[in-house]
């Protein structure tokens, strides 16, 4: 891995623990939306250790139980760690702000028909996603994530 993408990735990883770090000292008063997006914390079982990993995610689209998460790392051309992991293990909890959880899902990628109803709800909630796509030539992958059947 380039120098440039252990920078990029200690930066993700600080941002995500101060904003950890802020929910839970608040009791969820700081740090429970982004812009008008409902903040998640998202843990995915480590496609190599076997360990759980959380990360604090946003959901720009959701239905009921049905989240829908975007893979962008801020339109880096590489695959963020929390959707390889989702890939090697689908299933996985989110912990709402609100107290509700935590929540069991199962993820899948969205199909490119998913992805191309989808989108456009995406940028709407926030055009950001729009920027990222432009960044990279990745298809950024959107995560569906429903309940698990009983």
């Amino acid at each position: 891995m380039s120098l440039v993408d252990n920078i990029k990735d200690t930066r993700l990883r600080t941002m995500n623990f101060v904003h950890r770090t802020l929910l839970n000292l608040s009791g969820g008063r700081i740090g429970g939306t982004l812009g008008n997006m409902p903040v998640y914390k998202v843990t995915t079982t480590g496609r190599a250790s076997g360990h759980p990993r959380a990360v604090m995610l946003t959901a720009p689209v959701q239905h009921d139980d049905t989240f829908v998460f975007v893979a962008s790392k801020g339109g880096d051309d590489r695959d963020p760690d929390w959707y390889r992991n989702l890939v090697a293990n689908p299933e996985f909890t989110v912990d709402p702000v609100d107290g509700r959880g935590p929540i069991t899902l199962v993820a899948r990628t969205a199909s490119a028909a998913e992805k191309a109803e989808l989108w456009p709800q995406i940028v709407a909630t926030y055009k950001g996603y729009g920027g990222y796509q432009q960044k990279t030539d990745r298809d950024i992958p959107v995560v569906i994530a429903e309940p698990c059947a009983e």
